[in-house]
């Protein structure tokens, strides 16, 4: 069974406000999330870590989304790897596999969930990954140009990150074992020395970061809703 962990505990800092509630095509952010997890037939158990303060509205939108495979929904921490630990901690015992994904990237579907699970299966952790397709330069402490950067296998780390149990609960405890912070799960797994495989994905699954981000998941998911019914 695979379980996955939204995690919905951020500050929403460069957004000016909680960009998980703001609505694009008629519902909020983080119910076209955990929707997509909802849809996906390898999901059994979703989780949804959210920060003090606003976890009644997170089950409010549970309830009025009828969203039956949310089973937990507890507070996460200062750090997002203290939001995901806490995710971890709620795993049934049944869980065998774990997705780890960002409440703030919408566009994420249930065929990108299960192609994720499908490699982590063959390979014990999977990730979805976009190719750098922008030159990339380097620069100084004063945005002057120092040099190129070969974008040539390049790839800008997306969730979800999927990780058989054992795999994600071991890399978790060393990352604490050894006080060190992380800034995604695959960070952490390489840090046990062990592989992890990209899934390229030449879908949009980019996270809502400004307010420019949501007119732009507006129209991507209006698109798909008309691709679908024609």
């Amino acid at each position: 069974m695979l379980t996955a962990i939204i995690v919905a505990a951020g500050g929403s800092r460069r957004m000016g406000f909680d960009k998980l509630f703001a609505t694009i095509v008629g519902r909020p952010v983080i119910a076209h999330t955990i929707g997509a997890f909802e849809r996906a037939g390898s999901v059994g158990d979703i989780i949804v870590i959210g920060r003090e303060g606003r976890l009644d509205k997170i089950k409010a939108i549970v309830r009025d989304e009828n969203f039956k495979k949310v089973r937990s929904i507890v507070p996460g921490g200062k750090h997002r790897q203290d939001s995901v630990r806490a995710g971890l901690d709620h795993l049934a015992a049944g869980a065998k596999y774990v997705a780890v994904h960002d409440a703030a990237r919408p566009l994420i579907t249930p065929e990108q969930i299960e192609c994720v699970l499908e490699q982590c299966r063959m390979h014990a952790a999977a990730s979805l990954a976009e190719p750098i397709s922008d030159t990339l330069k380097y620069a100084d402490s004063e945005f002057f140009v120092t040099g190129p950067v070969d974008r040539h296998q390049l790839y800008a780390m997306q969730t979800p990150q999927v990780f058989e149990r054992p795999l994600i609960e071991g890399a978790y405890r060393a990352v604490y074992a050894e006080n060190v912070s992380v800034t995604d799960e695959v960070s952490a797994v390489e840090r046990l020395g062990r592989k992890v495989i990209l899934v390229p994905n030449k879908d949009l699954n980019f996270k809502i970061t400004y307010p420019r981000d949501l007119n732009l998941a507006e129209f991507v998911l209006t698109q798909r809703i008309r691709a679908a019914v024609d």
